[in-house]
């Protein structure tokens, strides 16, 4: 049990960072790659762009408020007529 504790997330990231390669070399190797290939690296690079360093708003430096585009766009379309007639 002590080797699960030690190794817990770093060795689930490093599993499936690993997984992932294989994903990529045997899709540019191997002429027979499939589906499932395709899916993990496709699945493995879009997890590499999500955000992981966020903070919540509050919090963030530089963070505009919530109602921002609403008002923006609240106050720009009273002045817009409607030709539909």
């Amino acid at each position: 049990m002590a080797g699960i504790g030690r190794w817990g997330v770093r060795g689930a990231a490093l599993g499936v960072g690993a997984l992932w390669w294989w994903a990529v070399a045997r899709l540019v190797v191997v002429p027979e790659a499939g589906v499932l290939e395709a899916a993990v690296a496709a699945g493995g690079w879009g997890l590499s762009v999500l955000p992981v360093h966020c903070l919540p708003k509050d919090q963030a430096s530089g963070a505009l408020d919530s109602g921002r585009w609403r008002r923006v766009w609240g106050t720009g379309a009273r002045g817009v007529v409607s030709r539909r007639g």
